[in-house]
């Protein structure tokens, strides 16, 4: 009998102990399930970020590859871009019913070359058909004043330089100032002392010479300034007037670029594109535009260029009283070439004096505006606070085999100027500028020059 029991015990006891471990062992299958669950998680993320790093390898790596990868670029799509080219018209707002576009500039970029130009239009470039019976409508930038279609200006564009432009796009004051808000200030150097006041307009102009930082609305009052108070306006080695005008704008655009492409304000596209839609009258699609933002980032001002339509202001008893800009067509022609498509220069190898030098994958063309460059006078000014510069950069030029025919100190700059008084060639411009290492090439040719030099190099602090 007590057999019976120890074994019924036992039984129990053994039962619950089965029990025991069955109720153990369910949270042991419940980890191991997780860890598959995680391992699985683990080695879809590990594939993934295989895939997005081999994508971001084959689209040319670094920020602009993570950009292109993001926006589901491959490595092919860069190459089927091709060059972005818009018409930029500034309008101020200030005025009820007016709306001038004096600043006119062709810009332009080229994913795959890393090249960007910005072409300026004066604004009083002459479109009618007989200077002599010249009225203001007659000037470039009244059409869209008149017409409000931004496409009538893009075609007297096309017809003065040649170009084939397809887009525009009007900034309107409030986008300039926000804009520059959104990635501001601006730090540049503002090249002269700007004292200018309009009460009809409710406009300011206050600057002094020298590196500031530029917001919103000092933005606005720097590029609308021509003029002082007193008559005097840019210095002449820069530029009198529009001339001057025209290089600040295209100077300033330069610095926002810069800027803009810093990583630090990558970040920022987003409202910057918003800004844009919102501010801008165009008819580029922005989803063309983000197309090129990715490669946009690998852009250097180094490879800018910069200059303004060749021509003349003719004496105003020749142009009934009018002040006009005629665009010389020759030079213009050979400008566009120079800027938009250098190699038609380099297919006419020799023909009518050209000449060209080639080194790897990069073709120079020589204008037959300079055959050598002991023909080329430079007059070239201190702007550093050390006067063995000055001779360094002298020898420098003097081995290449440029004539400097003048030398001396100027005001402390900041940044090195190489300026173009003469209808220098685009090369030998670019070539100085390699010489040197540094350097904003400015043209100050347009409309004429009494100079007596082809260029002015003025060398500020960053020359090393």
């Amino acid at each position: 009998m007590s057999n019976n029991k120890e074994n019924k015990r036992q039984k129990v006891n053994n039962k619950n102990k089965n029990q025991d471990k069955k109720t153990k062992q369910k949270p042991k299958k419940k980890m191991k399930m997780w860890k598959k669950i995680l391992l699985i998680i683990l080695l879809i993320l590990l594939i993934a970020g295989g895939v997005f790093a081999y994508r971001v390898y084959r689209n040319g790596g670094g920020l602009s590859g993570m950009l292109a990868t993001v926006v589901g670029h491959d490595e092919n799509t860069r190459k089927s871009l091709g060059e972005l080219q818009v018409l930029l018209m500034g309008v101020s707002t200030d005025q009820e019913g007016v709306a001038l576009t004096d600043t006119i500039i062709v810009a332009s970029y080229n994913p795959n070359t890393q090249k960007a130009v910005l072409l300026s239009i004066p604004r009083d470039s002459f479109t009618g058909t007989n200077t002599k019976r010249a009225v203001a409508s007659d000037k470039i930038n009244a059409i869209y004043n008149l017409t409000r279609d931004p496409m009538e200006t893009l075609e007297a564009v096309n017809e003065l330089t040649g170009l084939d432009l397809q887009y525009y796009a009007i900034v309107q004051t409030e986008a300039l100032i926000e804009l520059v808000d959104a990635i501001g200030p601006i730090e540049y150097y503002v090249p002269t002392d700007m004292n200018y006041d309009d009460t009809s307009q409710d406009l300011h102009i206050h600057f002094e010479e020298g590196l500031q930082e530029i917001d919103g609305p000092k933005a606005e009052e720097l590029l609308r300034f021509r003029k002082n108070n007193d008559g005097t306006s840019f210095p002449s080695e820069y530029g009198d007037n529009d001339i001057g005008r025209m290089r600040n704008q295209r100077e300033f655009i330069t610095a926002v670029v810069e800027q803009t492409v810093k990583l630090e304000n990558i970040t920022k596209l987003g409202s910057i594109l918003d800004i844009a839609s919102r501010n801008l009258i165009t008819n580029l699609n922005f989803d063309v535009l983000k197309d090129y933002l990715p490669y946009a980032v690998e852009f250097s001002t180094e490879n800018l260029q910069t200059a303004s339509l060749p021509g003349s202001v003719p004496d105003l008893s020749q142009t009934n009283n009018v002040s006009i800009f005629v665009v010389d067509e020759e030079e213009t022609a050979l400008l566009i070439k120079e800027l938009f498509y250098p190699e038609e220069l380099t297919e006419e190898g020799t023909t009518d004096g050209n000449t060209t030098n080639t080194a790897g994958n990069t073709t120079n063309t020589i204008s037959n505006t300079s055959t050598s460059n002991s023909s080329i006078k430079l007059e070239v000014l201190n702007g550093t606070n050390n006067s063995k510069v000055l001779q360094e950069v002298v020898n420098k030029l003097k081995e290449e085999g440029y004539n400097v025919s003048r030398t001396g100190t100027t005001t402390s700059t900041s940044k090195t100027v190489i300026a173009n008084k003469k209808d220098v060639s685009t090369t030998a411009m670019n070539d100085i500028k390699e010489i040197l290492g540094t350097g904003t090439i400015s043209d100050s040719s347009a409309g004429g020059s009494s100079s007596k030099v082809d260029i002015t190099i003025i060398i500020g602090k960053d020359y090393q």
